[in-house]
């Protein structure tokens, strides 16, 4: 059964930042529209309209409501998680949290959550809405590097340590392939949960 972690094959690749395509794209299209909208109803609004007479504190409010809708749409927009050797910093639509490796024990993103969750070691649960179901494949790939980061340095170990992980090969080498050739491992589903000792799930891998 072929490997289903996503490879690691640069440091670059590994840890680009997550976001979202869909909703990004979606938002940044709000963010734009409305700033257009609202100041070009600024600038028509009569001077007098039904008896009521508009000023430019009247203009100045049409502009500053195009304002506030675009600052939101392009705060969602603007949600990411970033990556680094020491940590995750997730920034939501509202709150923004630092991790560091150890803290998350488990990756999930299936059930109804409509972005991944993370499992954390005091308990807690955080959402990582950069990383959203409304991108289909992408989302499972983005999903599963993440799974992948988590594994590989949440216990502080570094995938790119050649040294390291030639060692560790080795000693997994000197006991035969033909028992991993041989087990026989059951298909995968859209859903799955990931556990950091035992390696990223993709639900897209063939069985």
């Amino acid at each position: 059964m072929p490997d289903p972690t996503p490879p690691i094959n640069s440091e670059e690749a590994a840890f680009a930042p997550f976001r979202s395509r869909r909703g990004r794209a979606v938002a940044l299209g709000i963010a734009i529209v409305a700033l257009l909208m609202f100041a070009v109803l600024a600038l028509l609004l009569p001077s007098k309209a039904g008896g009521a007479i508009w000023g430019p504190a009247d203009q100045l409010m049409f502009f500053a409501i195009g304002v506030v809708i675009a600052y939101l749409a392009w705060r969602y927009a603007a949600i990411s998680a970033i990556p680094t050797r020491e940590g995750l910093v997730v920034r939501n639509l509202i709150l923004t949290r630092t991790l560091e490796w150890p803290e998350i024990v488990g990756v999930q993103f299936g059930g109804g959550a409509p972005w991944v969750q993370l499992d954390l070691a005091d308990s807690d649960t955080l959402a990582v809405m950069a990383i959203q179901k409304a991108d289909g494949p992408f989302s499972l790939r983005e999903a599963s590097r993440l799974a992948a980061l988590v594994a590989a340095l949440g216990e502080q170990r570094d995938p790119f340590d050649s040294g390291e992980s030639g060692e560790s090969r080795g000693s997994g080498e000197s006991g035969g392939s033909g028992e991993s050739g041989g087990s026989g491992e059951s298909g995968s589903s859209d859903e799955w949960r990931d556990d950091p000792s035992s390696g990223p799930q993709d639900p897209e891998a063939p069985a």
